[in-house]
């Protein structure tokens, strides 16, 4: 007995075309697409905001740095003949130096006071909130304000400081007007305005820090300072590794205080590099010149850090 095939079972498969895919890949791609398209719409803007006001600016300094511009001729290109003038200058090396030993004082007393002072916040049992206010207090103010209030502060005549010292019947000070103190002075001056925000970062840094380790030093029996340095310092490290970083970048670059309290002075004991560059630009109207100061300025943190990053990974 014979039988015969359906017509359903007898007609081949369905046979799509090559390249189509179905619909639910289909949009997904589309989504997939759209997503990538939207994310690199936002990493464009990124792109042109910093290409506009941080790498244009990169770019044009280093090409003044080999000009002569006064914005009133057009740039003529003298190639080295900036870095000649700023080698030339007595006050090139004074201004290094100045910059270097108000760098070096800062790490001793401001790399060192902010860490004491988040250590001891960090031990408090009351009335942290308080006391974290007070002194992240100064950060707030404008450092034209601050150095203004501690110029009158040190000022030898009515100056807060020396009306202290008279009655209490000790010998006055020069404060900003002796080349001897004035440095200190003026490191002080950023310490205070400054060691909020390095306070609160590193007592960030000490609440992350396991209470366990703590209490088994106490059981062995070790005190303060051994608590300090074989917990606290090691348990940190990273943190106080990248604030001495940030903090060496920062000091190298300080202006505010010695244009505002000192302009340089007395005997330009007080004349940074940012100060320097400052008058080659805006007061001698060589641009160039000051563009030159500016990348060698760029040029030794940037190699510094590169540096410093290496050292620290390879210790690590």
């Amino acid at each position: 007995m014979s039988t015969t095939a359906s017509p359903e079972v007898l007609a081949p498969p369905e046979v799509r075309p090559a390249g189509t895919r179905r619909g639910p890949t289909t949009g997904r791609l589309r989504r997939t697409i759209l997503d990538n398209l939207t994310a690199y719409g936002f990493l464009c803007a990124a792109l042109v905001v910093f290409a506009l006001f941080s790498w244009y600016p990169i770019i044009r300094g280093v090409l003044l740095s080999f000009q002569q511009v006064n914005f009133v001729t057009d740039p003529i290109w003298v190639g080295w003949q900036n870095f000649e003038t700023l080698f030339a200058d007595p006050l090139f090396l004074t201004a290094w130096r100045n910059t270097l030993l108000f760098t070096g004082l800062a790490l001793v007393i401001g790399f060192a006071v902010p860490f004491a002072v988040a250590v001891v916040l960090n031990e408090l049992r009351h009335i942290k909130a308080y006391f974290r206010m007070v002194v992240y207090l100064p950060v707030m103010l404008p450092p034209v304000v601050v150095a203004i209030l501690w110029k009158w502060f040190y000022d030898p005549g009515p100056g807060l400081f020396n009306s202290v010292l008279r009655f209490f019947g000790l010998p006055e000070s020069a404060w900003l007007n002796s080349a001897d103190t004035s440095m200190l002075s003026l490191v002080v001056v950023a310490t205070w305005a400054s060691m909020g925000s390095a306070t609160l970062i590193y007592l960030a840094a000490l609440q992350t820090i396991p209470g366990e380790l703590y209490e088994a030093a106490e059981l062995d029996g070790a005190n303060l300072w051994q608590r300090l340095r074989h917990i606290t310092i090691p348990q940190t490290r990273f943190v106080l590794l990248v604030m001495m970083l940030l903090q060496i970048v920062a000091t190298m670059q300080v202006f505010t205080e010695p244009y505002i309290m000192t302009g340089g002075g007395p005997e330009d004991s007080t004349v940074t590099v940012l100060l320097l560059l400052y008058r080659y630009a805006f007061v001698y109207n060589d641009f160039g010149t000051a563009s030159a100061m500016s990348l060698l300025l760029f040029v030794l943190l940037g190699g510094f850090s590169a540096l410093y990053l290496r050292l620290t990974r390879t210790r690590s």
